[in-house]
């Protein structure tokens, strides 16, 4: 039978005719569930018992109008025992409500949005949540009501440095100043297949808040529609059979050169195309960009065009286990019913070659070298590597503290 009261109190608490309000010294607040079930969590609650407690609280002060927050604070003890909130712990704040920004633009704190940003200092997502929520409710213990984006920003900066020391927080610091950039920032992942690149480039764009990702993959496809095979042969094979669509394979770059990776750089040469396109269409937009590929070869595509316009970051991925790149291959082929791992594992020497061409090249044009042994692992050196570039591209971290 409580249970059925309960879910009536649930069906009716909404709407402003029937809601309560919480009072306290800097006014009146709405009561709302979720918020008492977050605070209570804040406080190291079981999500099963704040929920439970929101909802008997809600039933206890239905129709009340108006409650004091000490009589609240109060009900709640009753229900869980000062033991479960902890002896030391401060009275409860409730209902929490922080807002981040100015008066006339403002915004709720979120505990989530505060992770991710704090993810561009190369830390693990877990180490964000708890820096964030440390954060958090150090500032509900203080009882602010409003913050600063600029004080909130440092709030999260010194907590960085408290826990992982100077590099690290100015590695946040440097993002957040180009999150909103006078010029874009390109990630470029270039490296043969199986090297893992997508996967990374997700990723990456995902702890960033890149919102444009986009694979060579796509641009390929695209011109493969546009290019019939008898005009541009090298585009319609994979990367490690395009020289089989060659008439003359040892005339497309040199003599001297193997036939796998001269087809492969001719497919890499019509593709770059596109590519360029991609990335000044980008730059025209002012938008930041992750792009991966296996025809981003280093060499084809001159960074330094940009260099006054956008901030471009090129690394080479790749994968320099054997054996790793095999499995991933045969793994690859169990996921994805429509890529033949088999396929891939069978010309395994010839996706080696375009592999150590790519480290030749990446050592020519001192182009870093990610070994992706694991992606975690690999994320957190492609970020590093992005957010120390930009830098030493002129980052004045005085501007900020």
């Amino acid at each position: 039978m409580a249970d059925v009261e309960q879910q009536k109190a649930r069906a009716s608490g909404g709407g402003e005719k029937g809601r309560v309000w919480i009072e306290e010294e800097g006014g009146r607040r709405p009561f709302m569930r979720g918020i008492m079930v977050h605070s209570l969590m804040a406080r190291g609650v079981a999500f099963e018992d704040a929920l439970a407690t929101a909802d008997e609280i809600r039933v206890r002060i239905r129709g009340r109008g108006v409650v004091p927050r000490a009589e609240l604070a109060k009900a709640v003890e009753e229900i869980l025992g000062s033991e479960a909130l902890g002896e030391h712990q401060p009275p409860i704040p409730l209902p929490p409500s922080i807002k981040v920004g100015s008066p006339d633009d403002c915004s709720p704190f979120s505990k989530g949005a505060l992770s991710q940003s704090l993810l561009a200092a190369s830390i693990e997502p877990n180490d964000a949540f708890d820096v964030s929520r440390e954060l958090e409710l150090e500032l509900l213990r203080k009882g602010t009501q409003r913050i600063a984006r600029r004080d909130l920003r440092m709030g999260a900066y010194h907590k960085l440095l408290q826990r992982f020391g100077p590099k690290t927080a100015a590695r946040y610091l440097v993002w957040r100043k180009f999150q909103e950039p006078e010029k874009p920032v390109i990630i470029l992942l270039g490296g043969a297949s199986g090297a893992g690149k997508t996967s990374l480039a997700l990723e990456v764009a995902r702890r960033l808040g890149i919102s444009r990702v986009l694979s060579t993959d796509a641009i390929r496809q695209v011109m493969r529609i546009m290019l019939s095979p008898e005009l541009i042969p090298a585009i319609h094979a994979s990367s490690f059979e395009a020289h089989q669509a060659l008439a003359t394979p040892a005339g497309v770059v040199d003599g001297d050169e193997d036939p796998v990776v001269q087809g492969f750089m001719a497919q890499a040469s019509v593709v770059s195309v596109g590519v360029r396109a991609m990335i000044d269409r980008a730059i025209e937009e002012n938008a930041s960009l992750v792009l991966d590929g296996v025809t981003l070869v280093p060499g084809l595509i001159d960074l330094e065009r940009y260099a006054d316009v956008a901030h471009v970051i090129y690394l080479v991925v790749a994968r320099l286990d054997e054996e790793s790149l095999r499995s991933h291959f045969l793994k690859r082929g169990r996921r994805q019913s429509r890529r033949d791992g088999d396929r891939y594992v069978e010309h395994l020497e010839s996706i080696l070659k375009i592999q150590n061409h790519f480290m030749e090249l990446a050592d020519l044009y001192e182009v870093p070298i990610v070994d992706n042994i694991t992606v975690d692992g690999s994320v957190l050196l492609v970020m590093r590597h992005v957010v120390e570039t930009l830098r030493k591209a002129g980052f004045d971290e005085s501007e900020f503290l």
